[in-house]
């Protein structure tokens, strides 16, 4: 498991780096937020058309994809942009070089091999709705894979182009859903922490 960069509770490191050649390059900053996990949660909408959301403050976790039944479930996460949450704040009009997300997996279940799609969808904060689980995306990263080995460790996720979006868009958060990828063959359950400040999840961005 690696170090993480976060600090104390709220966990936000602000680090500025003059550009090169003294004050001639721009200054590059660096800011952490953990996700808001009041506002995260999941949507699971079983095979009989109906919607059950949980909030990751009850739970401690949010899942995303097929459980047993048949109920499939997707993933929520926000990550206030504006210093709200006790982070570091990302200002409107910044140009975004990088941004990604650490994420915990406590559990992989019904498949070795999970093919997730990452999306950006706005979600209102004051709770999920089941109208959010289906919500058309403004827009999607290239797929990738969560696997049973990831379980009990820190993957990351690059999402600059979501932030990028996320800024072009004048949004103060940058909101998140996870969601199994229906490739031929996709299955699988994954259970994403959503607890502690140390395994929560955390958002890094390289701006100047």
């Amino acid at each position: 498991m690696r170090k993480r960069w976060i600090l104390g509770v709220v966990g936000v490191l602000a680090l500025l780096a003059a550009g090169c050649g003294g004050d001639d390059g721009p200054t590059t900053v660096f800011i952490q937020t953990l996700s808001a996990q009041g506002v995260d949660g999941d949507i699971g909408l079983t095979p009989g058309g109906t919607y059950l959301i949980s909030q990751a403050n009850i739970t401690q976790n949010v899942l995303f994809g097929l459980d047993s039944d048949g109920t499939e479930f997707r993933a929520f996460l926000d990550f206030p942009l504006d210093g709200s949450n006790g982070g570091g704040a990302v200002p409107l009009g910044a140009t975004i070089v990088s941004a990604d997300i650490e994420i915990f997996v406590n559990n992989v279940g019904f498949a070795s091999t999970v093919p997730t799609l990452l999306e950006l969808v706005p979600f209102p904060v004051t709770g999920l709705r089941p109208a959010d689980y289906n919500s058309v995306p403004l827009l999607t990263r290239s797929p990738f894979n969560l696997f049973g080995s990831d379980v009990g460790n820190f993957v990351r996720i690059d999402v600059t182009s979501l932030m990028v979006e996320a800024q072009r868009q004048g949004f103060s958060n940058l909101q998140l859903r996870f969601l199994l990828d229906f490739v031929p063959g996709a299955a699988g359950l994954v259970e994403l922490d959503d607890g502690p400040a140390a395994t929560a999840p955390l958002l890094t961005v390289q701006y100047h």
